[in-house]
């Protein structure tokens, strides 16, 4: 039995309404509602006043925290409005919903740039609340695989690149080029110090970038981008590249060689897609991820966060069925696209003049 409560700040009418429909609907399903803040919480659903956003400080990365506020005018540019609200309540998902007193819209949004939104009417109450627990259940009983374990053993020979690293940073400037690496959202601008330690403790999370890519090492590692970076400007062994040779299932973690005397960057939270990608395909020479769309694509039918082992092995699955699943292009919803290929210049000409910038949202 999963464990769930809700806390936060004091609740509307219509915020008392929703959270007990939110209690009921999980307490009916295989989950136990407890009114204290343990330590082995799977759910949290957090209530946010608009005006002094306080975050649910978990004790565990297990726990995933859904942040949930009321807007009673809808928002010239929604996401906007929406997205650090995410970012300053320290959550793993926001329900930002408008009620304007004549129409009820549910707006779900995730630190990938996910964003959707389903309506409610009167009458619906039901099948209403059910939608809600389709959309989040999956997403909020995944798990995360984002931790690291760093070892100074890289071979001297790669301290300063070879020319795999070379098509790394040159493909990120590519990508660049193409318009399709969103700054890194600079989060220090919407969290304290005190929040960004915190960050930092429980996830590493320095900095939050947007897509990655990757190239084949040899038949058992791979050279990733770092987690945070400007991907456009890659340089440094162990900060802007990192050479990923494992994943350690008894530790859940990312095995990492670097150089001597240096403070590494995080590996991009999709490493552990990355991995398995390469470990069963041994054709796949690269893989790139990147928020955007193509066109006529299999698709995930949830939308899994970046980290967590179901991602990594839907998006396994939908490859392995692909007719050639070195040259596979495939959608993740409401989030983006993960692309193999032979080579880095195999995905850039199979993909150039076909990417379009906007993700297609759907509930």
């Amino acid at each position: 039995m999963k464990r769930f409560t809700i806390t936060g700040a004091e609740r509307s009418d219509f915020l008392t309404w929703f959270t007990e429909g939110l209690k009921k609907q999980f307490s009916q399903r295989d989950y136990e509602f407890c009114d204290s803040s343990e330590d082995d919480l799977r759910v949290v659903f957090n209530v946010l006043d608009p005006e002094k956003p306080r975050p649910f400080r978990r004790q565990a990365q297990a726990t995933f925290v859904i942040s949930v506020m009321e807007k009673n005018e809808k928002p010239t540019n929604t996401f906007q409005s929406a997205y650090p609200y995410l970012i300053r309540s320290l959550a793993n998902h926001l329900l930002y919903i408008v009620n304007d007193g004549r129409r009820i819209e549910v707006y779900f949004v995730t630190p990938e740039q996910g964003f959707y939104n389903i309506g409610y009417q009167k009458g619906e109450e039901e099948e209403f609340f059910n939608k809600v627990y389709k959309r989040l259940e999956p997403v909020a009983s995944s798990q995360l695989v984002i931790n690291n374990e760093f070892n100074e053993d890289l071979d001297e020979e790669l301290w300063n690149g070879n020319e795999a690293t070379e098509r790394l940073a040159f493909s990120g400037k590519r990508l660049d080029e193409m318009n399709l690496l969103p700054a890194p959202f600079p989060l220090e601008k919407y969290l304290s110090k005190r929040d960004m330690r915190h960050l930092k403790k429980l996830y590493g999370i320095g900095g939050l970038s947007y897509g990655n890519l990757s190239t084949r090492h040899d038949e058992s590692s791979f050279w990733m981008s770092a987690s945070g970076i400007n991907k456009a400007n890659m340089k440094e062994i162990g900060k802007d590249m990192l050479y990923i040779k494992g994943f350690n299932k008894e530790k859940n973690a990312m095995e990492i060689s670097i150089p001597p005397n240096v403070a590494p960057k995080r590996a991009s939270v999709d490493a552990i897609e990355h991995w398995m990608i390469y470990k069963e395909h041994p054709d796949v020479g690269a893989i790139v991820h990147i928020h955007a769309w193509i066109e006529g694509i299999q698709a995930t039918e949830i939308n899994y966060p970046c980290g967590t082992i179901q991602l990594a092995e839907t998006v396994a699955d939908l490859i392995r069925n692909e007719e050639d699943p070195s040259r596979a292009i495939i959608g993740l919803k409401n989030h983006g696209l993960t692309i193999t290929g032979r080579s880095l210049d195999d995905i850039f000409e199979r993909i150039e003049g076909r990417v379009l910038d906007q993700v297609p949202m759907s509930s």
